[in-house]
């Protein structure tokens, strides 16, 4: 049985739990950053900008990846709640984003990182992507975490003498009558805590991090699969109207990501770098 309070009260304010894991998404993320740029003698004053681009990609794209793929009735029906934590449907009110779209917020950070990589540390896109995405890797598995505590995203109805069968009482009406589901959600945060110790140790203990976009196109390749296979144990999220081949919107977006990967793993050996050059001089 899984039925959390939604968050830590205190007094009459409430900090949602989902809130909360996106705060250390970004919080541990900002630590990270600062530790790979002093790995890599990179000065700390390109830290704030790439945070700053980061957070704004992040949040803007996710949000207009959810509206555009799963609910694009909200631009006519509720225009100001695409952009903004609030309905005006039936009265204002403030509600937070209820949906959020990691495929949008892909799209968008490749465009806000190509502007700071070209315009604030000048360096090649791909030395940027590389280290970015150790840093998402540890922050989706937060940002998971908060699906699960808020009950959303829930798994497919599992067998209930399953290891892995959990009740979510609070899960959203559109499920219909309670039964038991997979956590979807801690398999999917499990698969990107793996990933993210995996591009780690290859960052620390590897020369990868010379063969710029070597690492991002691993971690494409690996996050998406992880997204492509936990896809078959969800429920389907809003209108599912992207389907091909018996797969749903996510496992038919994650495609181009996946194969985008392997061709920048191929195209990666085009841009060595050597250790002194890996360091920007100042």
């Amino acid at each position: 049985m899984w039925d959390p309070s939604k968050g830590i009260h205190i007094g009459s304010f409430t900090l949602h739990f989902y809130s909360l894991m996106f705060v250390f998404a970004f919080g541990f993320g900002y630590v990270l950053m600062m530790r790979i740029f002093k790995i890599d003698n990179v000065n700390q004053k390109y830290l704030e900008p790439l945070f700053t681009w980061t957070l704004i990609g992040t949040i803007l794209g996710a949000r207009l990846g959810h509206v555009i793929f799963y609910q694009p009735e909200l631009f006519k029906e509720d225009f100001w709640s695409v952009f903004l934590p609030i309905s005006t449907k039936n009265g204002f009110k403030f509600t937070g984003f209820s949906g959020l779209a990691s495929h949008g917020a892909t799209i968008a950070l490749i465009f806000t990182t190509l502007y700071y990589s070209f315009k604030i540390i000048k360096k090649n896109p791909f030395w940027v992507y590389d280290r970015l995405g150790i840093v998402v890797a540890l922050g989706g598995a937060f940002v998971r975490m908060g699906n699960f505590f808020n009950s959303e995203i829930v798994g497919k109805p599992a067998d209930p003498n399953s290891p892995f069968a959990l009740l979510f009482p609070q899960q959203s009406s559109e499920y219909g009558l309670t039964v038991p589901r997979y956590p979807s959600q801690l398999f999917e945060a499990a698969g990107y805590v793996l990933l993210f110790i995996l591009l780690w140790v290859l960052y620390r203990k590897t020369d990868k991090k010379y063969q710029q976009g070597w690492l991002f196109g691993l971690f494409f390749i690996i996050l998406w699969a992880i997204r492509f296979f936990v896809e078959f144990l969800k429920e389907p999220q809003g209108d599912e109207f992207i389907q091909i081949g018996g797969l749903n919107t996510g496992q038919v977006l994650s495609i181009p990501f996946m194969i985008a990967g392997v061709v920048i793993m191929i195209v990666s050996k085009k841009f060595k770098i050597t250790e002194e050059e890996n360091a920007k001089p100042e």
